[in-house]
């Protein structure tokens, strides 16, 4: 964890809202300026214990966005979307009176088959954004669907179509950005060996 992050960590879950706010309500920001040719895909790293505190922060804050700013939010919970798609394809409640009685290893190549981010996951998220007009894609919900969907799977795969509108992805872990050993994705602080280099602290953005 770099000094900029353990910083962040250390504002109160307010100030994190109130420095959030206003950054998403920037024109900067929501133009996407300062970001050259990058794709605009923001990091919003946080502790795993503030879980709970930091759902309700990004609800608030589409909330608030929305009512002072008239910017509009796309949220999309990933452990609701892959709820949505398992009950579409029929198998949610197959899985719900087997999961007892089935290897975990076999439940998991089962989920990862069936919410691939690629084949299924990412195409579901790339219709809502065709279908609904947003400023910006909100992202949570990462720590729940974990180990069968990876953070960096999803980011990789949405390359492609997030590229109009700034993405933040709240994310219960470390954005790890070091020049000795790269950039990673580290979930509940610990390293998954999850490489992905294209996205942006959102503590290290200017309004």
């Amino acid at each position: 964890m770099d000094s900029t992050d353990d910083d962040a960590r250390r504002l109160s879950i307010p100030e994190r809202f109130d420095r959030l706010l206003a950054l998403c309500a920037s024109s900067r920001f929501l133009e996407m300026r300062g970001i050259g040719n990058e794709v605009p895909f923001f990091i919003c790293p946080y502790a795993p214990r503030e879980a709970v505190e930091m759902q309700r922060l990004a609800h608030q804050l589409a909330a608030r966005l929305a009512l002072e700013k008239g910017i509009q939010v796309l949220e999309v919970d990933l452990y609701d979307l892959s709820i949505t798609l398992l009950q579409e394809r029929g198998i949610w409640d197959q899985l719900l009176a087997v999961e007892s009685e089935t290897p975990k290893d076999q439940l998991l190549e089962t989920l990862q088959n069936v919410l691939d981010p690629e084949t299924h996951l990412v195409p579901a998220i790339a219709a809502r954004l065709d279908t609904q007009p947003f400023d910006i894609l909100f992202l949570t919900g990462v720590g729940e669907v974990f180990p069968y969907i990876r953070s960096h799977n999803v980011l990789n795969n949405l390359q492609r179509y997030a590229k109009r509108h700034p993405t933040v992805l709240f994310f219960p872990g470390d954005y790890d950005q070091k020049r000795e050993t790269g950039t990673s994705l580290n979930l509940f602080d610990i390293p998954h060996d999850d490489k992905y280099y294209r996205a942006f602290n959102i503590y290290h953005v200017e309004a």
